[in-house]
């Protein structure tokens, strides 16, 4: 069994440097071979290839911008009223996508809207997803890009986001029926909202094109203190063949590269030097 490949979350590791491109050639100095980036958009998107080239780093991730965030918004795939919205970050994360030679696209589905009820506007706001996936699916295929859906928990972290279970992720993937619409799996987020995560995995491992992970409750490092069993969750993911990328999403307790003691263990244990050698 081929041993797990990590990716570097720039928008969350190296706090303590300022910017991408330093965070980015951080994580090459890690000894990551991959990164990931929430929202790039900041930054041209020739630079910041550029820099994660010269540091080594494929880019394996990005999101679709995600609004207005002053109004709160937090995505736009699922909201009605914001379709053109949504279509527009669409055609600008394709581009990004493009430059970075990032294959996969998080559509963030985005929150209930102030004032409504989720229950109200479940039926409408699922509605809208399919339609804005729907045209998503056929954007992406014309670039061979892949576009994921990420259940964000509602107990913790965002009450208000439309899309938190995977069974409902998964129930509108199999709507919509298009092949380069994936689910992304933070473990962090599924814990959370309905644990067993043995069974959820084997369930939806088949149709995950990407995973992430944080300890529970607290949202940092895998090696913290907390309910999941990380070396445990990585075999389970290479024996059921995982070939994906791993992102690490979570919130450093001090240092970045002095807390990546678990990844280190993690490719001692495989034989590993760096990530996927």
């Amino acid at each position: 069994m081929a041993p797990l490949r990590f990716s570097a979350n720039v928008s969350w590791l190296f706090p303590e440097l300022s910017g991408l491109p330093a965070r980015l050639r951080a994580a090459g100095s890690a000894g990551f071979e991959a990164a990931e980036v929430a929202w790039p958009y900041a930054e041209p998107p020739e630079a910041l290839a550029r820099t994660a080239r010269d540091a080594g780093l494929q880019l394996v991730l990005i999101n679709t911008p995600p609004g207005d965030r002053e109004r709160g918004e937090m995505g736009l795939g699922a909201v009605p009223g914001r379709q053109a919205a949504f279509r527009e970050g669409l055609e600008q994360a394709v581009l990004y996508a493009k430059a970075l030679g990032c294959s996969r696209i998080h559509l963030m589905a985005g929150r209930v809207p102030r004032g409504s009820e989720h229950a109200a506007v479940r039926g409408e706001m699922e509605t809208v997803f399919l339609e804005n996936l729907r045209h998503a699916a056929g954007v992406l295929a014309q670039e061979n890009l892949v576009g994921l859906l990420e259940p964000i928990n509602t107990r913790l972290t965002d009450p208000q986001y439309f899309l938190d279970s995977p069974h409902q992720a998964a129930a509108i993937l199999q709507k919509v029926g298009r092949p380069n619409l994936q689910l992304q799996m933070d473990i962090f987020h599924w814990q959370i909202m309905d644990g067993n995560l043995t069974g959820n995995i084997r369930e939806f491992l088949p149709i995950v094109g990407h995973v992430q992970v944080a300890q529970v409750p607290g949202r940092g490092d895998p090696g913290s203190p907390g309910e999941l069993n990380f070396p445990y969750l990585f075999q389970l993911l290479e024996d059921e063949g995982y070939k994906g990328f791993v992102g690490c999403e979570y919130q450093p307790q001090g240092d970045t590269v002095e807390g990546l003691s678990w990844l280190r263990s993690y490719w001692d244990q495989r034989g590993c030097s760096q990530a996927g050698q």
